[in-house]
């Protein structure tokens, strides 16, 4: 498909988020696997408990996937300047890695910085398509 060429990046991206939000969907059940944690109950609200924070990482990301789906279609879609989608792409896979360790690790300030690249780079995704019409 001679529309997505320019965007391989971009798509890759897509790939390699959905892979990383996997594998927090494995760490978060084999942590609560081995944590005997009955599946549908509530977990404690405690960031210094390891199930807590695995469960937070995918919750935070499932809150930010589906806006990547849809500024990635959207510039892509748009014919969005390539460098710019993609670099505010892989940003964000950056932030959401980042942000993923960090959490993990209870850094709280690390993880919010990585939180911030995500965001913006999310943002700088919709600009990037936006500008594409203006």
């Amino acid at each position: 498909m001679e529309i997505i060429e320019p965007y391989k990046v971009t798509v890759f991206v897509l790939g390699f988020a959905g892979f990383l939000f996997w594998v927090q969907l494995a760490i978060m059940d084999l942590v609560g696997i081995r944590a005997k944690h009955t599946p549908g109950f509530l977990i404690e609200q405690d960031h210094d408990s390891f199930i807590f924070r695995s469960h937070r990482v995918l919750a935070n990301s499932n809150e930010s996937a589906a806006m990547l789906i849809l500024f990635a279609l959207f510039g892509i879609f748009s014919s969005a300047n390539p460098a710019w989608l993609n670099g505010c792409a892989l940003a964000y896979l950056a932030g959401r890695f980042g942000h993923m360790m960090f959490y993990y690790n209870n850094l709280k300030v690390a993880r919010s910085v990585a939180f911030a690249i995500s965001f913006c780079a999310l943002l700088g995704m919709f600009i990037v398509g936006l500008l594409s019409w203006l």
